[in-house]
């Protein structure tokens, strides 16, 4: 079902783990340059969604589209190219931990000189590095290692890495989850700043509401694995759908305190 609007395009997609449902017939498109927020309350499908796109988990039924590619009929070969162009944050940040922080945003770039069988020119390599670090805001950690880092550094690092590889979109897998509030609004602050910069299509699971009145186009509220809601952010405080308002009234409890 081709799309030419739309990066990512989810068509009736379920999927279960043994008899628990945990995405039932959800449908939505992200449009290329378009940050898509998905929103919900722990354990709905969150997650599960951006291992849908990457091709780390098939649908029991659907279709799932990248870049108008079903990545359900994609091979092994096809869905690690797709990878380069698709880069997934993850919470934990996922690094290396025997890697400093520079060797860690310069491992794709190596990467991509092996896989192109192009010179490696480390002067470039590490110009590119020190851009990318200075992007984040971290050019002075570029020697440390990870386990010197905090949560949110370890996070900013991940993003610097992930833009290394070039990509034409991002997923951001609960960016602010175990961080403190500065480095939540920093966080934030810079997924907002590529997307304006680089027009990065982008997908950021979160439950964070703030978080995602600052990033959101457009929403995805997933309740216990369907779509309760999908469409601008301006809309979501009007949606009838009691789950969603008992969790807009909660986050406003909660910044109040």
């Amino acid at each position: 079902m081709p799309n030419s609007d739309a990066y990512f395009r989810f068509v009736h997609v379920w999927k279960s783990f043994g008899d628990q449902p945990v995405l039932q017939d959800v449908s939505f498109d992200v449009r290329q340059g378009e940050t898509c927020v998905i929103l919900g309350r722990s354990g709905v499908g969150k997650s599960v969604t951006l291992k849908h796109i990457l091709g780390f988990l098939k649908p029991d039924q659907g279709e799932i589209y990248v870049a108008d590619r079903d990545v359900v009929k994609m091979t092994e070969g096809e869905l690690t190219e797709m990878r380069r162009k698709v880069t997934m944050v993850f919470q934990s940040g996922a690094l290396f931990d025997s890697l400093t922080v520079g060797e860690n945003v310069a491992y794709p770039l190596r990467e991509r000189a092996l896989r192109e069988r192009g010179l490696q020119d480390e002067d470039k390599i590490q110009n590119l590095v020190d851009q990318l670090l200075g992007l984040v805001e971290l050019e002075d950690v570029k020697d440390l290692m990870p386990a010197d880092l905090s949560t949110g550094m370890k996070r900013a690092v991940a993003i610097a890495r992930a833009l290394a590889a070039h990509p034409e979109a991002i997923l951001y897998d609960e960016p602010t989850t175990m961080v403190d509030p500065l480095m939540a609004q920093t966080i934030g602050d810079l997924i907002l700043k590529l997307k304006r910069q680089r027009g990065l299509t982008s997908i950021v699971v979160t439950h964070d509401m703030k978080l995602a009145r600052k990033l959101a186009d457009r929403v995805v509220f997933l309740v216990e694995g369907r779509v309760a809601f999908f469409g601008p952010m301006s809309e979501l405080d009007k949606s009838s759908e009691p789950v969603i308002q008992d969790f807009i009234q909660l986050d406003e409890v909660s910044l109040l305190k």
